[in-house]
């Protein structure tokens, strides 16, 4: 089984209720319910969350979801043990992680990512694009010069349960998907919320009436 797994707990700090603040017509959270919605590899997917108004929106949406334990909404709580508490309950061979902090994906993104896990043989697979930037004092040639390295960049990872059961999400063989850019912007404060929804905006001028 291929799990699809979106993450949205209700404590956020920066940015109050932030899961489900409107971005381009829509709770934040309505972006990966609707991307997910659209896989065609996703066998099934879940929202795990310990908020009730999150768990309305996203059941009113057409979203499955479980509750999430109250000790593992805190603000220590790691992703790593969401997911290991998942897989006691329901038991995939692939977890598909779908952050709703990063709301812009092109069509087919995440099924692009299933598929080049599966033909690449990986144990773990994250979107993301190539970094250029550096510490200032660390570097003094010319910036064509500098080797870039993949930056990943939260929109979704594809990991097999052994790894999660393991403890460990990158484990073994690694593999990477280059994003479009817009697609890269992860929502953290208020400047990556308006970021975002302007690209939203721009990619769904629909959803913007």
């Amino acid at each position: 089984m291929i799990l699809g797994v979106i993450p949205a707990r209700g404590g956020s700090k920066g940015i109050p209720k932030k899961n489900i603040k409107p971005i381009c017509g829509k709770p934040l959270i309505v972006w990966t319910i609707e991307a997910a919605m659209q896989s065609k590899h996703l066998d099934r997917f879940i929202v795990s969350t310990e908020d009730a108004e999150i768990a309305g929106i996203s059941r009113s949406f057409g979203a499955e979801v479980i509750d999430r334990p109250a000790d593992l909404a805190t603000d220590t709580a790691t992703t790593l043990a969401v997911l290991q508490d998942l897989i006691t309950k329901i038991d995939p061979n692939i977890v598909v992680l779908l952050q709703c902090t990063s709301p812009v994906r092109t069509p087919g993104l995440i099924d692009r990512c299933v598929e080049k896990f599966q033909k690449s043989g990986a144990d773990a697979l994250a979107t993301g694009y190539l970094c250029d930037l550096f510490e200032w004092g660390t570097y003094s040639a010319r910036r064509q010069e500098l080797q870039p390295f993949f930056h990943d960049d939260g929109n979704v990872y594809v990991v097999r349960a052994k790894n999660i059961i393991n403890g460990d999400l990158f484990a073994g063989k690694r593999e990477t998907l280059i994003v479009d850019r817009e697609c890269s912007f992860e929502i953290d404060d208020e400047f990556d919320f308006w970021l975002n929804d302007h690209i939203l905006r721009k990619q769904n001028p629909e959803s913007a009436q």
